[in-house]
Order: structure tokens, then C-alpha cells, then sequence
């Protein structure tokens, strides 16, 4: 173990494991420093655990859906601990994986929690280590409102940590994470009652998607409370209420969780000790490079507050890489464009503007094509799911801006059409392309 490294990163997540791995193999002497388990909240409370409960929500609705296709079939017999055992395994063998990369890459694993001394210089549980470079990667935490008795309720980061399946949960959000959370245990046969602070979910999104979703999660049972503010909760012996801020709902659940956004995880790691200011919500302010107010400090990620996906913190932190060892000294990550995907009950893929975001920037030059329909899959079942998809294009070449997609399979899609979007392809293009059929992502290429 060293005193002195090239580069130092703070945070094993997404973000920070891949600027130490790509430096290393430039042959960088690495660190990284972790309080917890390697991987961050993509590994262990995000993107792969919540990854395995879709899986299984999902699987519920085909068994809903078997008996359109002549199969006789019960969906009985679920198991919500034997599912948790399988996930949480597999999540041991990715963390153990990641301990056995770390060393095979020559990148010093420094457990404990790190707080700056200087810019150069950080104090791990006692011990002081100093680096050229020091990456800030801490990623972000769940926030809860300051309520009386908001402690009765559970983060996102609790729900993976539920050993049996909660009857009765409401869900208190409107953002991704409460729609992903909403929808898998609606799906697994919760009874599940949102509790919207304004009129609409997914307030960000396409108007288009967001007025999908909310019409299937209405028809798939879910309870949706829009303009509503929880006032406060009140512990029973076995249960929970929930009192709204005016008084005029109420509602008693087994559990209630918070899914009111996130916060970056910056408050421990005396930041004053470097100079650099967080702005008011506590991110790190960074260039297009990943550099911070101080030379040679750096923030990657969530803890950046732009565009807080897992593939984002893995491609800033490789071309931070590239960039400080591997000669490429223009080398950065370009945020515009960025797809997501949410994996709600059905999923959506989004990339690019919004109709609302390019009226707004291109005003009259926005052409918008629309679609809507039942999938093939769906003719067949008694469950129907509507897909709704959106080309937004700008310009007598009718460039396409903004693709929007909500149905069965939009994830899988969406990749493909973001690189044609990152490209430039013009409504021409997508039109010239041989559909493939049948499929729903031919409509893509067929669209009037």
C-alpha cells in the first residue's frame, strides 16, 4: 500500500471504478477509496437489483397474459424471499468480482470514509494518503422531507433491503425512481397508492410519456393522488398512516416509501479544506472537462448534478481518464443527447428534446410525428398495454432531435435510435430504412 498515487478516486460506484481502471491501464498508480460494498448504488441499491425485481414483475404479467396464448395457468406461489436471496447473490458475486478486478488491475482498494485535508491530501479513517489527482465520485443519497414521523418510512435504498412482500405501500414521488418502485410491486400484487406532489408524474419527460404511463398505472390498479402533499405519518403497532397536509386524505399502510429524489453525498467530505464551493444543493460545479474550481480535483457523476445515469459516470470518468494519462487532451464526455430509460410497468426509452423543449428553441421549424397502438404480443391478451412513440424534428431537413418511446420493449429499442440521433439522421433516413416486421419498432421507420 502507498502513501502517494497518481490518481486517487473517491467512491467506488459506477463513476469512480472506471476513471481508476482506465487509468491504470495507461499505467497510472491508482487508489479508490469506499465505506461500502464496490459498485455504488448502480451495484447495490439501483440500476441492477431493481433490474432483477422488473424481471419479476414482469414475469407476472405474462403469467397474466399465458392464458390468451392457450396456456392454463395460475399466477400462485410467489416467493418474495426466495427472490430477494437469488438478487442479493448476485450482487455478492458482482462485488466480489469487482475485488478480484481491482487487483488484477493494480488499483489499491482503501476502505474507510475520506475527508480532504487539502486538495491534494485525504484523511481515510486515520490514515493520510496524497495524490497529483483526486477524483470525486461519491455519488449521491436518497433524500426524505422534513415531516413528524418521516422516519417511518423507508428510502429506495430500504425497499432492497424488504425480506417480505408489503400488502399495502404507498409510494411518495413522482420521478423515475417512485414510478420504477410503484409499478414492480403493483405488478407482484401490492396494493399500491402514489401520492403525487403536483398534477403529473414524470414532470421532466415528454408530455406524451408521461400521459401514457399514467393512464396504464390507473388501469393496472395502481392509486394515484396527484397535488398531494403528505403532511405527516403516524406509527401503528403493525402499520402506518398517512395524513395529507390539508387533512383531506388519509391512508394506513404496511410500509411507506419515500421516493422524493436525491441528494449528492458531499457533506462529510470537508470540501472547505480544497476551496472548492458546492452550490446550494450541495453538487460539485465542473467544466466540460470534469475539472472543479481547484487544479487537479475532479467530480464525476451524480455528485456533478448533470444527467445522473450509471453509463454517464462510467463515459465522464474513462475520458477523464484518457484525458489526464492517455494523451487525449481534448478528450471529454458531451451531455447533450444522453438516452435514458425508466423501467416502469411498461417501460419507457427517451433521447433528445421534448416537443416542449424544441418548440421552445426552434419554435415553428418543429415538425412533431406521432404513433399509437397495441402491440402484436398484446392481440392476443385480455391485458392490454398501449405503446406511444414520438419523433420530434426540427428544420426543412426535418432532423431529428427528440425520440420518445413508451411500450413493451422500449428499452431495447431506444439504443439504436440514439445513435442515429447522436448522428444527425433526418426523418429521410429513418424513412429510407428497410422495416423489420412485425415488430412495434418498425413504426419507428414507417411513421406519417
Amino acid at each position: 500500500m502507498n502513501d502517494h498515487y497518481d490518481l486517487i478516486a473517491i467512491g467506488a460506484g459506477s463513476g469512480g471504478l472506471s476513471v481508476v481502471e482506465r487509468a491504470a491501464r495507461y499505467g497510472a498508480l491508482c487508489a479508490v477509496v469506499e465505506s461500502g460494498p464496490l459498485g455504488g448504488t448502480c451495484v447495490n441499491v439501483g440500476c441492477v437489483p431493481k433490474k432483477v425485481m422488473w424481471y419479476a414483475a414482469d414475469m407476472a404479467h405474462r403469467l397474466d397474459d399465458a392464458p390468451g396464448y392457450g396456456f392454463k395457468l395460475a399466477r400462485e406461489g410467489f416467493d418474495w424471499s426466495e427472490l430477494v436471496g437469488a438478487r442479493d447473490a448476485y450482487i455478492e458475486g458482482i462485488n466480489t468480482w469487482y475485488h478480484t478486478y481491482l487487483a488484477d488491475s493494480g488499483v489499491d482498494e482503501i476502505p474507510g470514509r475520506a475527508r480532504f485535508v487539502d486538495a491534494h491530501t485525504l484523511e481515510v479513517d486515520g490514515r493520510r494518503v496524497s495524490a497529483d489527482h483526486v477524483v470525486i465520485a461519491v455519488g449521491g443519497q436518497p433524500s426524505v422531507p422534513d415531516i413528524p414521523g418521516a422516519e417511518l418510512g423507508i428510502t429506495s435504498d430500504g425497499f432492497f433491503q424488504l425480506k417480505s412482500q408489503p400488502r399495502r405501500v404507498a409510494v411518495i414521488g413522482a420521478g423515475y425512481i417512485a414510478v420504477e418502485l410503484a409499478g414492480m410491486l403493483r405488478a407482484l400484487g401490492s396494493e399500491v397508492s402514489m401520492y403525487l406532489r403536483r398534477q403529473t408524474l414524470l414532470r421532466s419527460f415528454d408530455p406524451m410519456l408521461r400521459d401514457t404511463l399514467m393512464e396504464q398505472m390507473l388501469a393496472d390498479g395502481v392509486n394515484l393522488f396527484p397535488s398531494t402533499q403528505v403532511g405527516r405519518l403516524i406509527a401503528h403497532p403493525d402499520s402506518v398512516e398517512l395524513f395529507c397536509d390539508q387533512g383531506e386524505c388519509r391512508g394506513v399502510f404496511d410500509q411507506v416509501i419515500w421516493a422524493t429524489g436525491r441528494t449528492p453525498a458531499t457533506n462529510d467530505l470537508d470540501l472547505h479544506n480544497t476551496g472548492i464551493q458546492p452550490d446550494d444543493q450541495g453538487y460539485i460545479p465542473t467544466d466540460l472537462y470534469q475539472n472543479t474550481s481547484v487544479e487537479g480535483v475532479y467530480a464525476i457523476g451524480d455528485v456533478t448534478g448533470r444527467a445522473p445515469l450509471t453509463p454517464v459516470a462510467i463515459a465522464a470518468g474513462r475520458r477523464l481518464a484518457d484525458r489526464l494519462f492517455g494523451g487525449q487532451t481534448d478528450r471529454h464526455l458531451s451531455y447533450e443527447t444522453i438516452p435514458s430509460v425508466i423501467f416502469s410497468h411498461p417501460p419507457i426509452g427517451t433521447v433528445g428534446l421534448t416537443e416542449e423543449e424544441a418548440r421552445a428553441a426552434h419554435g415553428e421549424a418543429v415538425k412533431v410525428y406521432s404513433t399509437r397502438f397495441t402491440s402484436m404480443y398484446h392481440a392476443m391478451t385480455p391485458h392490454k398495454v398501449a405503446t406511444a412513440m414520438k419523433l420530434v424534428t426540427v428544420g426543412a431537413q426535418e432532423k431529428v432531435v427528440g425520440v420518445h418511446i413508451i411500450g413493451p420493449d422500449a428499452d431495447e429499442m431506444l439504443q439504436g435510435f440514439a445513435v442515429a440521433v447522436r448522428m444527425g439522421a433526418t426523418k429521410r433516413d429513418l424513412d429510407d430504412t428497410v422495416a423489420l416486421h412485425p415488430t412495434s419498432a418498425e413504426e419507428l421507420v414507417t411513421m406519417k
